[in-house]
């Protein structure tokens, strides 16, 4: 039976969901990205993975258009390849998608622990997870207040922090080097096109968003243009008042920059410092809802008698970014492997459209093409760090 529209949420909590869940892993990974590039060539990064994730995610808008079924990656790639291809395509998104819910599940955990040193950070890692599962399992309506209380919290704080950076802007703390290599910035691809993951989980909650037709391809599109602009602004108004001495780490945290450009300005840091933590955790809460219903209206699809209740999949699911955690450790595996799962279910998914003649005589086909070819360039960078360990 279908859900009635009154329990339905509506494009505005479809987009902030999508925010919700690329400012997370956003915020995290733009200092690491920074410190491993020079200043000019991560803004050029973040321009072409903007551009590779706008047609990217006009490929997947235009499949949730021309196949309005639940399923979401499952349902488009079997479109060309039957269940082999369908069921190929869900499961790399889903590793791909814990590997990376994994990361942040890390990140929280090591900043909750700031405020509650006790016992170990596991042991808030695990107690987290619980905490969100539970939060979904309890219904769309208080997944809808958290999800808008949390993006509020996320997006005052980058947007102050842009301001402030600026106010301290100077154009010789970037350097612009003679000759650029694409190389040089296809390589941090695999870090900046973590920030983006979740731009799809619009798609992924279609069952639950009310006229699906009409607000997913609007989801999708919104979300990345608010978040894009955020970012592009954001990295920028760090690059411009950051002495390039302190981006030389990996491990540099945004809180550390800001404490050394702004001594005086504790509160700054203690509200980047929130900002962070809500970031982080909305983009879990976040992924946890749509990943759940991605799952629960994808099993029936591959064999009728696969129902489950939402207790189960959100259990599943938190379950399995636990195990994630607790397997990985170095962020450039965490990026490659995100990259690959996600970038190839992507691809796989938006083959369908090259075997649809209409596609190619409306002129869709050209921005498919386009973002097939911007994945495989970010897929032969990650695929080279999984293979070679080098960044």
């Amino acid at each position: 039976m279908a859900q009635s529209q009154s329990h339905k949420i509506s494009v505005t909590t479809a987009i902030i969901v999508g925010m919700n869940a690329m400012i997370g892993a956003g915020i995290f990974s733009a200092p690491s990205t920074l410190a491993t590039t020079n200043g000019f060539v991560a803004i050029c990064t973040y321009i072409f993975v903007i551009a590779a994730v706008w047609a990217l995610a006009l490929s997947i808008s235009r499949l949730a258009y021309l196949y309005p079924q639940a399923g979401s990656f499952y349902t488009y790639a079997f479109q060309w390849g039957g269940q082999p291809a369908g069921i190929c395509a869900i499961s790399l998104y889903m590793l791909g998608l814990f590997i990376a819910m994994g990361l942040l599940t890390n990140i929280a955990s090591t900043y909750l622990y700031g405020f509650f040193p006790y016992g170990s950070p596991s042991y808030i890692a695990y107690g987290l997870l619980a905490l969100l599962a539970g939060l979904n399992i309890a219904g769309a309506e208080l997944s809808e207040l958290g999800q808008t209380l949390l993006i509020i919290s996320t997006v005052f704080p980058i947007i102050a922090t842009t301001v402030i950076c600026f106010s301290q802007a100077s154009l010789s703390n970037i350097h612009i080097p003679d000759t650029i290599a694409i190389s040089d910035i296809l390589k941090a691809t695999k870090s900046v096109i973590f920030t983006f993951f979740g731009f799809e989980s619009a798609a992924s909650l279609y069952n639950v968003v009310k006229n699906p037709e009409k607000n997913v391809p609007k989801a999708l599109s919104s979300s990345i243009i608010i978040v894009g602009i955020l970012y592009l602004a954001f990295i920028t108004s760090i690059l411009l008042a950051t002495p390039a001495s302190l981006l030389t780490t990996q491990n540099v945290l945004l809180t550390d920059i800001l404490q050394t450009i702004f001594p005086d300005k504790y509160y700054l840091i203690q509200m980047v410092y929130i900002s962070l933590l809500s970031a982080i955790i909305g983009t879990l809460h976040a992924m946890l809802w749509s990943a759940s219903a991605l799952l629960r209206s994808t099993l029936p699809r591959i064999k009728r008698s696969w129902n489950i209740s939402s207790l189960s999949s959100t259990t599943f699911v938190a379950a399995t970014i636990a195990g994630a955690y607790t397997a990985i450790y170095d962020l450039d595996t965490y990026f490659s492997l995100t990259v690959v799962g996600i970038v190839s279910a992507y691809s796989l998914s938006m083959l369908t459209l090259l075997f649809i003649p209409r596609e190619w005589k409306n002129g869709h086909n050209i921005i498919t093409v386009a973002g097939l070819t911007a994945a495989t360039s970010m897929m032969y960078f990650a695929i080279q760090y999984l293979v070679t360990g080098a960044a």
